[in-house]
């Protein structure tokens, strides 16, 4: 087996030379299989959900700015091939955010990274919502236990 393995492939802690000596949790020394216990790392969901939504806004707001104005490729071939001379107006055509623009801003671009920013908004509120349902529905006990 090389050194500083134990069997089943697993490193050993501490160091390798001859006169090492594992401690296990138990209290165990030497080669015995009893294996250290590493304390947990308190690890904060708050850093990667503010990391995250930083990133969601930069994305929103930031780069949706550099965005092509021009069609995609399946409004293109629906123009090209005549499909899109059938397409009728949505409901939400007046509406503040309709086609990923704010109303009444007039540089398209900063109106599409705004309606961007209020999406990621509207998206995190709507979100928000249904994991704090969800996690009183976990802390209540139910009818059926009791």
């Amino acid at each position: 087996m090389p050194d500083g393995l134990e069997e089943g492939g697993h490193r050993r802690s501490g160091g390798d030379g001859p006169g090492a000596v594992a401690v296990g949790s138990t209290g165990a020394v030497g080669g015995e299989s009893a294996r250290p216990q590493v304390p947990a790392v308190s690890r904060s969901a708050r850093r990667v959900w503010v990391a995250g939504l930083v990133v969601a806004l930069v994305c929103a707001g930031g780069v949706s700015y550099y965005a092509s104005t021009s069609p995609d490729g399946l409004e293109k071939v629906a123009h090209d091939k005549g499909i899109d001379s059938k397409a009728e107006e949505h409901a939400a055509k007046d509406s503040p955010l309709a086609d990923y623009q704010v109303k009444d801003v007039a540089d398209e671009r900063i109106s599409g990274g705004l309606a961007g920013v209020i999406g990621v908004g509207a998206t995190l509120a709507a979100g928000t919502a249904v994991f704090v349902v969800v996690r009183r529905r976990r802390a209540t006990p139910s009818a059926e236990s009791a």
